[in-house]
């Protein structure tokens, strides 16, 4: 696609005019609410929130720290979720502060620092919310002239072509200091690009080439860059249906997107609702999947997957046949754990909140046949990860977060509370489970240096404690995980939980 031919398709969606402008006030009661459930249900207090930056120090640890462990896990995630008595009443809309947890000779340390976005600086001068979120309505105080307007930057952060980059589902990327975490502003990968969507899971290949999307309104941008960081080739593609996307999976020749039902309506957004409430989840109608091969963007191919909804991809590759094996987190019952049970965690409102039906799925594509199937195992898990050497190639560890039934919040993916790994070929799985009173965060595979061994190294990772109203980080051995942490290191503060993150090897 031309440079003509491409700035003629985003035009015709017309981004700026995608945003709300007016809208009614947040409810105070989201934020008393969850003052008043903190008592019976302390792990909410992992969703409080902070005002402003935090500095650890060196943290004391328990267990010796592997020398070969050196770098910084980078973690994104909301965390100006109040401000004024008010509460967002989504968690999709908090502003995203950056979390580095450092690893070196000296020990272990922590910074946080919120992403200084458009919308934050803004938001700080006023000492208010004063505009719409992804499912929260507040008045609107100053024009919204795109997505950048409202960008968040609270989804994911990644360092690529020496740069660390805050990202969000539907805006720009936002440019860090890697040592000091101060936002440099907004990245533009091509004058045409400028504002529009860099999607928070790109995926790398071992020879460093990164793919990303961005999604609006029936229109989906793809992104090919190099390991330098240059721009290789972009492209926008029409696809109907598609409101939104979160994450995608890479193999040899293919990009694969999981696409659930959903039905935008932009009379309800242009009229000042928020993008959740503009959005219908049919729940009885196929998810689709569409394939696109890297070397001809044209080349696309659907297919059908039962009814459901999905966030996270664990890792695609192909066999030598051409067929196409990926994974992903299945939410059999529908879209109901954003659209209620994320309102009713956010408002303290645990009894509302919807079981969760989130568990890991293998799908196996033949294009030359033209079938589909898939299979789905075990418990109710989220957060898939793999060692990151593995992305787009056969891969047979799989890592998730989940829940322990034993914990008695079973179905609750807000308190996950168990690591977990899963050989592909055997079945068999490797899991510890944590005490009562912790959440999770994702965990991250972090390779030992110079080994070619899937798995060899460690998962690293950061969990509330309820119980301390503090946070702890984790060092697993990635191959031994029922052994139990390696290292434990107990911040002296509670860090909001995140969503995503990677390492940064020294």
């Amino acid at each position: 696609m031309n440079r003509r031919e491409f700035i003629h398709t985003l035009a015709g969606v017309g981004v700026a005019g995608l945003m709300p402008t007016t809208a009614t006030a947040s409810e105070d009661a989201y934020f008393s609410g969850h003052r008043a459930a903190l008592g019976t249900h302390p792990w909410l207090g992992a969703f409080t929130g902070v005002s402003g930056q935090l500095d650890s120090g060196p943290i004391k640890f328990e267990g010796s720290l592997p020398r070969a462990l050196r770098g910084v896990l980078y973690r994104n995630g909301p965390a100006m979720i109040e401000r004024a008595g008010q509460r967002y009443q989504h968690l999709f809309d908090g502003d995203g502060m950056i979390q580095a947890y450092t690893f070196s000779d000296r020990g272990v340390s922590h910074r946080g620092r919120f992403v200084r976005t458009q919308k934050f600086i803004r938001e700080q001068e006023a000492g208010k919310f004063l505009v719409s979120g992804f499912g929260t309505k507040i008045n609107g105080s100053f024009p919204v002239s795109g997505p950048d307007a409202v960008n968040v930057a609270n989804t994911n952060v990644v360092v690529h072509g020496n740069r660390l980059m805050a990202l969000w589902e539907a805006g720009s990327a936002h440019e860090l200091d890697p040592a000091t975490l101060e936002t440099k502003g907004t990245v533009t990968w091509a004058r045409e690009l400028k504002g529009v969507p860099f999607s928070a899971h790109p995926k790398v290949e071992a020879d460093g080439t990164l793919w990303n999307f961005g999604a609006f309104a029936g229109v989906l941008v793809l992104y090919q860059i190099e390991a330098n960081g240059k721009l290789v080739k972009t492209a926008a593609i029409k696809v109907p249906g598609l409101p939104m996307i979160h994450d995608f999976v890479v193999t040899a020749r293919h990009l694969v997107f999981v696409l659930p039902a959903m039905n935008l309506s932009l009379e309800k957004m242009r009229g000042g609702a928020s993008l959740l409430d503009s959005i219908d989840f049919p729940a009885d109608q196929a998810m689709r999947v569409l394939t696109i091969e890297k070397g001809d963007f044209s080349k696309q191919r659907f297919y059908e997957l039962p009814p459901g909804f999905m966030f996270h991809h664990g890792n695609g590759w192909e066999d030598r046949d051409g067929v196409i094996h990926f994974d992903f987190v299945s939410h059999t019952a529908g879209a109901s754990f954003m659209t209620q049970s994320m309102r009713a965690m956010m408002r303290g409102d645990v009894a509302a909140m919807t079981p969760a039906e989130s568990r890991s799925t293998r799908v196996v594509i033949d294009p030359a046949r033209n079938t589909i199937r898939h299979e789905t195992r075990g418990g109710v898990v989220e957060f898939p990860q793999i060692d990151p050497r593995f992305a787009a190639q056969q891969n047979r560890q799989l890592y998730h977060v989940g829940v322990s039934t034993a914990a008695g919040v079973a179905g609750n993916t807000f308190a996950m509370n168990t690591v977990l790994r899963e050989d592909l070929d055997s079945g068999k799985t490797d899991s510890y489970r944590f005490g009562d009173g912790y959440c999770l965060e994702e965990h991250i595979v972090v390779p030992r240096p110079g080994s070619r061994i899937e798995g060899d190294g460690w998962l690293v990772g950061a969990a509330f404690n309820a119980k301390t109203v503090r946070s702890e980080l984790f060092v697993f051995d990635a191959q031994h995980l029922a052994d139990g942490p390696i290292v434990t290191a107990k911040l002296p503060y509670a860090v909001p939980l995140g969503f995503h993150g990677n390492f940064w090897a020294a």
